[in-house]
């Protein structure tokens, strides 16, 4: 079922329809009864006509950009176009989504933000896993201090893909590419969101994989005052372990990372669905707490994850002025974590964080 119909709608256009547009924004765009998938730029292929046959598929950005009635671009195109494409969108009197990693540096973070005040544009930062089932989790736990003082967390995002992808973009050595700028963006904005901006960062990034020419594994030390967040990502890794372990003066909690949202989106399954985003119940997280010598293990049902209330946050800024969930500045601080992770690999040494 659709989402309760608001109106006006809100034309939106797509600046491509790999992945990234069929799957993580096109679903969400076209079942919203707030927007409607109104355009597609596609170079080459016509597929997203099949799947949406009352949009206009366009082959040059500025019929997008001189169009009047599209209100909202979502930049979804390699990450080394991002902040042109942004640019060029907003100067437009567009609204603009960008997917992660926001931009390649913190000086284009910083011009596209002044340029959305400017022009008086929203500008957002497509972080969706924010809506995962097992973050959301994770979140709730740590909100209501049931760890008590936390000194030690792990964040990790690890797949196996030891045959080099066939999207150069992410294989060929740019601004853009490597693992650090791919799966980095998600579990630096969780940690971000959970923990805050911290003092300083070490970083061990690495090549693994035969022939590969970029990034592909990586471990950041997130350090605080009296707390220690290690993020890890890989892409050769066969078995994962536990994604979120948190450990405080009170318990320890331990998640898998399990959301089904894009299996299913995978599927071609449609969200707002009164079941999406339920994890089954065995993947439960576990909150380990010791009290008078006792240990005490309970189960941690997995809050649904959502998506979808990514873009219903992006209708209520446009149309009713609400504040943002995760706005360019959000963007520029996981862009800061990066370019300090790179300097720390380069330098070998920690790197402290102006905040």
């Amino acid at each position: 079922m659709k989402s309760t119909k608001q109106s006006p709608v809100i034309k939106t256009a797509l600046l491509s329809y790999g992945m990234s547009g069929k799957v993580f924004h096109a679903p969400f765009i076209h079942n919203h009864a707030g927007f409607e998938l109104a355009a597609v730029w596609e170079r080459n292929k016509k597929t997203a006509s099949e799947d949406y046959p009352s949009i206009q598929v366009v082959q040059q950005l500025e019929e997008i950009l001189d169009n009047d009635e599209i209100e909202l671009v979502i930049v979804n195109t390699p990450t080394a176009t991002h902040f042109e494409y942004a640019q060029k969108a907003l100067l437009a009197g567009k609204h603009v989504v960008v997917e992660k990693a926001f931009t390649t540096s913190v000086k284009e973070a910083d011009i596209l933000i002044e340029l959305a005040e400017k022009q008086e544009r929203i500008l957002s930062v497509y972080q969706n896993r924010r809506w995962d089932s097992d973050f959301q989790t994770v979140q709730k736990i740590v909100s209501q201090q049931l760890l008590g003082t936390i000194h030690t967390a792990t964040i990790r995002f690890e797949r196996f893909k030891d045959i080099l992808s066939a999207k150069l973009h992410k294989e060929q050595p740019g601004p853009g590419a490597g693992l650090l700028m791919d799966l980095g963006p998600h579990i630096i904005d969780q940690a971000l969101v959970l923990f805050g901006m911290p003092n300083a960062v070490e970083a061990h990034i690495r090549t693994l994989r035969t022939q590969s020419m970029v990034d592909d594994d990586f471990l950041i030390h997130l350090l605080y005052n009296n707390l220690r967040v290690t993020l890890i990502s890989s892409l050769l890794v066969p078995y994962p372990v536990e994604a979120y372990l948190i450990h405080g003066s009170k318990g320890s909690l331990i998640k898998q990372r399990a959301d089904i949202q894009e299996s299913a989106l995978l599927k071609q399954e449609q969200p707002f669905t009164d079941y999406w985003g339920v994890e089954p119940e065995e993947f439960a997280g576990k909150l380990i707490s010791i009290h008078n010598g006792v240990e005490k293990v309970e189960n941690i049902a997995s809050l649904p994850g959502n998506y979808g209330l990514y873009y219903e946050n992006i209708y209520s800024a446009i149309r009713h002025h609400e504040p943002l969930s995760i706005s360019g500045t959000d963007g520029k601080n996981v862009m800061k974590i990066i370019e300090a992770a790179k300097e720390s690999q380069a330098e070998k040494r920690q790197i402290c964080i102006n905040h």
